[in-house]
């Protein structure tokens, strides 16, 4: 079960938090879940952003073309600044 989390604006924009879901048939990528998970609506076509959204698979940030596995941890948040 592919487990994921939605932070800060991110969670804001779509209404929620986490969730989890098979990986589903066609998706091998984080480019391609964002893409799958954006078909739900305009609130969700902020995840295929490369510029306003950051993604991590299993706690490492990751490119969108990391390939995922059923067991992986997906998360998608705004870029961080620091100072």
């Amino acid at each position: 079960m592919l487990k994921i989390n939605y932070f800060a604006s991110v969670r804001e924009q779509t209404g929620s938090s986490s969730e989890n879901l098979e990986l589903p048939a066609g998706v091998h990528t984080v480019g391609e879940l964002a893409n799958w998970l954006a078909t739900r609506g305009p609130a969700w076509e902020i995840l295929q952003s490369q510029t306003d959204v950051l993604v991590a698979v299993n706690q490492a940030v990751s490119p969108r073309s990391q390939t995922l596995g059923p067991d992986d941890e997906v998360a998608f948040f705004p870029p961080m600044t620091g100072g």
